[in-house]
């Protein structure tokens, strides 16, 4: 491995260049107008493994393109799996970003961008990982498949029907997806669970035109005061639990081996708190921040659209008031079954002088990966060696749709192989990524290959 270790060492400033290059394509998947730069994106990515010598492809969707790039000349090796995605979240809001979110800028050793560590560093790292055995060593000692989709911000709504299709064509032994991050500074991470979520927008609509608030306030109902109203009611103040009849139903609570570990885990609240500016940190009572965050099921108002948003004063009752709702879940809840309870519960909390009407963004399955097999002790070792630290378990309060979606269809658990931090702003303004991490990273993924080849 010395060799592969000294050649990624000697290219420290390319890769650097190669992620800048990337980072500078806003392949904005939720933004219709971005579709030319979600191509961009993907065929830089298509080049980028043909390149290194792998068969790469753009495979269409009915939405944006999945790459999909394989190098298969190790017989009799381990096929392993890589994943990740190549598209990002919107910027919004521009005027909080520091620097353009397109434009990658260092600062304090980070590089400064949209997509920078969700998930093009991530993934770009793996795929460096591996093409240091191509450039350096001939050859890696496994057989690779790499599958790179353009739809993770958008609940991945093509890539189960394109698994389910090509199960022959993924057909692997282990699975790498890098899209968590590190515990903190020092505490590399392997993640073994994941929220699912199910994300729903309310409509309300009220009178058929905006009307003058000073003729009709008092006689029509205000789509955007009955919405504020519904929002009060999802959560009961009083233990700060989901509202919604039946949530909790399924949810499986933590067992007394997991909550000891979460508990060794170097937690600072105080710390925490002064990072996000926030004097407290409520929730659902009896549990830790770090258990809320990860394992426990929530329910929160991602964004509201009503009435005027023009510059100075405009006084109007809107007609229609809206809300992006997002539910994360924990095993074993289903999506679907979610759905059904929340549009019972709003439609039930309606006036009848409102129409409501529902619009689902997506929904993924939570999972949970096995914590003893010798995969993830490889794995293990190689985070150590590439990071120069022991190891921690975690689990991430974020969703990866397709986790689960592997282990159904090609029956294998993904190992959760994260190189970011928490604090690098994913889906916030400045999101950024430690260049001294992505380094790092690519040791890592060279020296996973490694072990996953013994």
């Amino acid at each position: 491995m010395d060799k592969i270790i000294a050649h990624i060492d000697q290219n420290k400033k390319r890769y650097q260049d190669e992620l800048f290059a990337l980072l500078r394509i806003p392949s904005v998947s939720a933004d219709p107008k971005h579709k030319d730069d979600i191509r961009k994106a993907a065929e830089w990515t298509r080049a980028k493994l043909a390149a290194m010598g792998c068969s790469a492809r753009l495979q269409e969707t009915p939405g944006h393109p999945i790459v999909y790039g394989e190098w298969l000349k190790a017989p009799g090796k381990p096929t392993v799996l890589f994943y990740g995605h190549y598209d990002v979240q919107p910027p919004d809001p521009l005027n909080l970003w520091t620097t353009s979110p397109f434009e990658p800028t260092v600062r304090d050793g980070n590089v400064f961008a949209r997509g920078s560590a969700d998930d093009k560093g991530q993934f770009l790292a793996n795929v460096l990982g591996v093409e240091a055995f191509f450039q350096s060593d001939g050859q890696p000692p496994v057989n690779v498949k790499f599958l790179i989709e353009g739809e993770e911000e958008v609940t991945s709504h093509n890539l189960e029907k394109f698994v389910t299709d090509n199960t022959e064509l993924l057909k692997c032994d282990e699975i790498i997806v890098s899209d968590t991050a590190q515990f903190g500074p020092g505490y590399p991470a392997i993640c073994y669970g994941l929220r699912g979520i199910c994300y729903m927008e309310v409509f309300l609509r009220g009178p058929k035109m905006d009307l003058h608030s000073g003729e009709y306030g008092g006689a029509v109902a205000n789509p955007a005061n009955v919405l504020g109203r519904l929002i009060g009611r999802l959560h009961d103040p009083a233990t700060g639990k989901v509202a919604i009849p039946g949530f909790y139903d399924d949810v499986v609570e933590l067992s007394a081996a997991e909550k000891a570990e979460f508990g060794k885990l170097p937690f600072d609240e105080a710390q925490y708190r002064s990072r996000l500016d926030v004097a407290e940190t409520p929730g659902e009572k009896g549990y830790s921040i770090l258990e809320r965050v990860s394992t426990r099921p929530t329910c929160d108002v991602n964004g509201i659209t009503t009435g005027y948003h023009g510059v100075g004063g405009k006084t109007v009752i809107p007609a229609e008031a809206s809300a992006k709702i997002s539910m994360r879940l924990v095993p074993n809840m289903d999506p679907k079954k979610i759905r059904a309870a929340f549009e019972s519960y709003i439609r039930s909390l309606c006036p009848p002088a409102v129409q409501v009407r529902f619009e689902n963004h997506g929904m993924a399955r939570p999972v949970v990966v096995p914590t003893d097999s010798p995969a993830l002790a490889k794995a293990r070792a190689a985070l150590e060696k590439g990071f120069g630290a022991k190891s921690v378990l975690i689990r991430s309060g974020g969703s990866i749709p397709v986790v689960e979606t592997f282990k159904d269809k090609l029956g294998v658990a993904a190992l959760l192989v994260g190189y970011g931090l928490p604090d690098d702003n994913l889906h916030s303004p400045n999101e950024k990524f430690s260049l001294d991490d992505f380094h790092r990273a690519i040791k890592t993924a060279a020296y996973l290959v490694a072990e996953l080849g013994k």
